[in-house]
């Protein structure tokens, strides 16, 4: 009876025509292909040149320069890639559902600025070197935001504008903390200036051991949230009516939205964009439904970054350009030409 006094709604969340559903279907399957054409690419092309034959000796010998380069940085980079990748898309579809903003990304709470902000200071002040060490402080950084702005935004009573104030107003204050620091201390600046830009070129297996446990539990969350954010993004009146618990889901969106996007940017830096971008494609086709979205988002958004990531390493060979400064390159045109598209059909 609930669902019946919204007619307006339930199109929206009544499961898709079979035609529909076939074809959603058939694009995610091709999606995945392109993931996989792209994943291996990202192992077979790198800054330095490899044949067909030395990569597949790398991949399959257990020692030697080819396996050197090939399992122990390319593979764990791609696979690294992955992960990254998927979680940046889930956050963003997840936040842009949450605020009810399909321009929103994962930087638009603080959690960039929350994870960058403490590994400046585990570099300044407690003398941490090491990417291992980086981790741990910069998924506490983002922890430590997102819990803050839920509280700034209201708690129990958070709304999607206050939420989005909240994060605006700490990741000012935080990246005026970090240029503090950095502009202070060369030796931080040095040392920081590789990671803030975000970068794959680092990855290890210790760095995907501890990040995936995070990455497993955040995509897990995102998933089952997929239906009461669905009620969430139609609105607070409509979302009771169909009875979500608003306060639950979005203290959940939250953690889901921090876990992810602390998790990514821990592992290799604050990349920008992605989180943006693919989320907000996607639903141009496969509508709002987040059951969809979701899923899209998981398998492109690597794409895109493994995509960035082997372009970066063979536009300046015999060096590299970190995925990071690729992505940002990419995202800067189509972001305008979104906002651009979103402002015309506003009028």
């Amino acid at each position: 009876m609930l669902v019946d006094s919204v007619p307006e709604q339930r199109a929206e969340t009544a499961p898709a025509p079979p035609n529909r559903r076939a074809i959603r279907s058939v694009g995610l399957l091709a999606a995945v292909a392109v993931l996989l054409l792209v994943a291996v690419a990202s192992i077979a092309v790198g800054a330095k040149e490899l044949s067909v034959a030395q990569v597949l000796h790398g991949l399959f010998e257990d020692s030697g320069t080819y396996a050197d380069v090939v399992v122990d940085e390319r593979l764990s980079r791609t696979v690294l890639g992955l992960l990254v990748g998927a979680a940046l898309g889930l956050s963003g579809a997840v936040l842009q559902a949450l605020t009810r903003n399909p321009l929103a990304d994962p930087g638009l709470l603080g959690i960039n600025a929350g994870a960058s902000a403490a590994v400046v200071t585990a570099i300044t002040y407690f003398g941490v070197t090491s990417l291992t060490g980086y981790v741990w402080f910069a998924f506490f950084g983002a922890a430590a935001v997102g819990a803050l702005v839920w509280f700034l935004g209201g708690s129990r009573g958070a709304t999607p504008v206050r939420l989005a104030l909240a994060g605006t107003a700490i990741s000012a204050a935080l990246y005026g903390y970090l240029q503090a620091v950095m502009i202070m201390d060369d030796a931080a600046l040095a040392r920081m200036r590789f990671w803030t830009v975000g970068s794959l070129s680092t990855a290890t297996d210790e760095t995907i051991r501890q990040v995936l446990p995070f990455l497993v539990v955040g995509t897990l969350l995102a998933f089952v949230l997929a239906r009461p954010l669905n009620a969430v993004a139609m609105g607070d009146d409509t979302a009771k009516a169909l009875g979500a618990n608003l306060n639950r889901t979005r203290a959940l969106s939250m953690l889901a939205a921090t876990v992810l996007c602390g998790a990514a940017t821990a592992a290799c830096g604050p990349i920008v964009f992605v989180g943006l971008m693919v989320p907000h494609i996607v639903r141009s086709f496969t509508g709002p439904d987040l059951r969809w979205i979701m899923p899209y988002a998981a398998v492109l958004s690597p794409v895109l970054l493994l995509g960035s990531d082997v372009i970066g390493r063979v536009v300046a060979r015999p060096s590299e350009v970190q995925v990071g400064i690729i992505t940002a390159i990419i995202g800067g045109p189509v972001f305008i030409f979104l906002v651009r598209r979103r402002r015309t059909a506003q009028l």
